[in-house]
Parts: C-alpha cells; sequence; structure tokens
C-alpha cells in the first residue's frame, strides 16, 4: 500500500498532452477539426522525446484521428518516450485490445501505457454505437480489465462470462514485451470511477483542484494503495507579470458561440469529473480559484483547461505542493501547446527536481 511519505521519497512524473487536434493556440478557441498534420505530430513526439518528457497522451475523441494508429508510428519515430494511450471498453473486444497492445509494446520495447475511459457524453457514446448507463460502462469497464490482466498474468487459455463479455479458450501468442503489462491509468471523478481504478490500475488520473482539495479527493484512493495522478494545464513564464500578460492576450477575443457549445455539451453529459471541474470554475473568484489556479477557460475547454499559472518559481513551487497532497503524476497542456512543453521541461521542471533533492537531503 502507498503512504503519503512513500510518495513524498518518489520523484514527480510529469507527461504532456499530444495535440491530435490541431494543437490549438488559444483556450478560447473552438476546436479545429477536419485536417490532421501528421508531420507536425511527428516533429513535435521527437521534441517531446529530447526533452526528456516521460510519456505523451493520446486522447481520444470523435473530433480527433484515432489514437492507435498514430502511436504505431510514433513509436517508430521516438526512442525514449512513452505514449499513453486513451481508449475506450466497448470498442473492442478485450482479446483484440490486448493483441493490439502487445504488439505496440514490441513494436515500441514496452512504451506504451493505457488510460482507459469510461466516457463522458451519451451523445457520443451513441455515435458509436454504445447506449450503456454511466455506472453500467464502469462496470463494463472493469470486466474488460479484468480480462486483460488475466491475459497479462499469462492466464492461457482463458475462458470468461460476464455481463459484457465473453471469451472461450482464449490464446493470444504474443505477449506483453518482456511478460510485463502496461502502467494502466484509469480516469473519472465519481465513487464508481475510484473503485475501478483502485481494482484495476496504477494510478487514478483526474481533472485538477487546489492541492487542499486534491488531497480530500485522493485520501481514500491513496489509502487502498492506487497512486492519484492530475490532468491539467500550466502556464509559466519569468516573471508572474509575464505570466498574466500572455494570459490576458490568449483568453482575449473569446469565442462566445463554442463556449455556449461546450455549455450545452456540459449540460448532457453524465461524467461527473466533467461537472466537478465546471462547479469549481463556477466557484472561483474572479477566474481564479486559488492566486495560482486560473479556472477562466474552463468554460472553453473543458476540465483540463484549469490551469497553474505564474513565473518559473512560483509554478514550481505551486505544483510541488501537490506531492505533500499524494500527487505523483501530471499529465500538462498548454497554449500553444508546443511552446508550452518546451518552457515547463526547460524552466520550470529543473526547479522541481530542486524542491526534491532538498526535501530528500531533509529525511
Amino acid at each position: 500500500m502507498h503512504t503519503l511519505t512513500g510518495l513524498q521519497q518518489t520523484d514527480l512524473k510529469f507527461h504532456w498532452c499530444s495535440p491530435l487536434d490541431s494543437g490549438q493556440q488559444r483556450a478560447s478557441e473552438k476546436y479545429q477539426t477536419g485536417q490532421l498534420d501528421f508531420d507536425g505530430i511527428v516533429d513535435f513526439a521527437r521534441e517531446a522525446d529530447e526533452l526528456g518528457v516521460d510519456s505523451l497522451l493520446m486522447g481520444i475523441s470523435y473530433h480527433m484521428p484515432d489514437p492507435l494508429p498514430m502511436i504505431g508510428a510514433l513509436v517508430r519515430e521516438t526512442k525514449h518516450v512513452k505514449f499513453i494511450l486513451a481508449y475506450r471498453p466497448g470498442l473492442l473486444s478485450p482479446t483484440l485490445f490486448a493483441q493490439v497492445v502487445n504488439t505496440v509494446s514490441w513494436m515500441s520495447d514496452g512504451r506504451i501505457a493505457l488510460n482507459l475511459v469510461a466516457g463522458i457524453s451519451p451523445a457520443e457514446q451513441a455515435y458509436y454505437g454504445d447506449f450503456l448507463a454511466h455506472d453500467d460502462r464502469y462496470t463494463r469497464s472493469d470486466e474488460f480489465l479484468g480480462i486483460l490482466h488475466r491475459f497479462w498474468r499469462g492466464e492461457t487459455p482463458l475462458t470468461y462470462q460476464g455481463q459484457h463479455y465473453r471469451v472461450e479458450d482464449a490464446q493470444l501468442g504474443l505477449g506483453f514485451k518482456d511478460g510485463g503489462r502496461p502502467t494502466v491509468y484509469i480516469s473519472g471523478a465519481s465513487d464508481r470511477a475510484q473503485q475501478s481504478a483502485v481494482l484495476h490500475s496504477d494510478c487514478w488520473l483526474r481533472y485538477g483542484d487546489t492541492p487542499e482539495g486534491i488531497a480530500k479527493a485522493a485520501r481514500p484512493v491513496l489509502e487502498q494503495g492506487c497512486q492519484v495522478g492530475i490532468r491539467m494545464h500550466v502556464l509559466a513564464r519569468p516573471t508572474r507579470d509575464e505570466a498574466l500578460v500572455d494570459l490576458a492576450e490568449m483568453m482575449s477575443n473569446p469565442d462566445e458561440e463554442h463556449k455556449e457549445w461546450v455549455n450545452k455539451f456540459v449540460g448532457a453529459s453524465d461524467s461527473e469529473a466533467v461537472k466537478t471541474s465546471f462547479r469549481l470554475a463556477e466557484q472561483a473568484s474572479g477566474d481564479w480559484l486559488s492566486p495560482m489556479l486560473y479556472s477562466g477557460a474552463v468554460a472553453y475547454r473543458g476540465g483540463p483547461a484549469l490551469c497553474v499559472v505564474g513565473s518559473y518559481e512560483e509554478v514550481a513551487a505551486y505544483l510541488y505542493k501537490y506531492k505533500a497532497a499524494g500527487v505523483s503524476e501530471f499529465i500538462f497542456s498548454g497554449w500553444p501547446t508546443r511552446n508550452e512543453m518546451r518552457t515547463f521541461y526547460t524552466h520550470v521542471l529543473p526547479l522541481i527536481r530542486e524542491h526534491e533533492r532538498t526535501a530528500s537531503t531533509a529525511w
């Protein structure tokens, strides 16, 4: 079982979200769809590799290219960075999905992890022929992951019959590289999501909050031996004044039609994670949830857009507070995301590592 002390003695992991869509330049603009700049994504992944990014999250949504073929290509264009595949149970059978993931593990020397998401929009789920209710989707996820873990433990032939899946004498000729398995992240803010994360994942992944809010939400998960990660944005500059100037520019001339579309999407969502992030943003004072945590972009970009804003030193110190709250991993984005990735890994991450070194000498 993890303890807060144990987590504090481990270096934080920092991942980034790969721009499978346009890699939006501004927080308040609508999504740009209908085209794929794959050469640009390859170039982005290569720079992430050079910067020492731990993993790139490859998201999934109807308006994005599918992440599976993207990862299959990107692992051959990089050497070190891992790829977190976001995928939804229900799209592929567990046997076929395990076969695909195992194949990529051999193509990449094991550089693939999984972010299993149950879905946040009944309307979008229906696009793919999926009409299960929220909790039923998590029940299906539990069955899906239960079968996957049995494959990765080497159980063969594998027979299973549940509410959502049935396989008989299933066998896979190619296991995961070196007999291991991928790291598994499960997203969601509901009690049901937490249950699935504790049962089947290495890390419960949720949208941001203040360190105090995260500590309260994370405690029951940590007490059951599961790690905690946060998905959010970051905007760091040499000084706080420069960060605030760039934030104001980024939020200028907002697309109000897009804001209204997002509002309707959230109203129809059955995701507790989505609704929680919007409730937090609505409760914020003047678009700030804390002096360091800007919530004004959530209305345009959704839950991941809660953004830590400040100077390099301020951002590093604030992010380090999450470590004491039990957080062990972050998945960041920025505007524009490539520039912010470069800024974070070049200027902010070294300061966080210095906080960790200083703390380690105090034990």
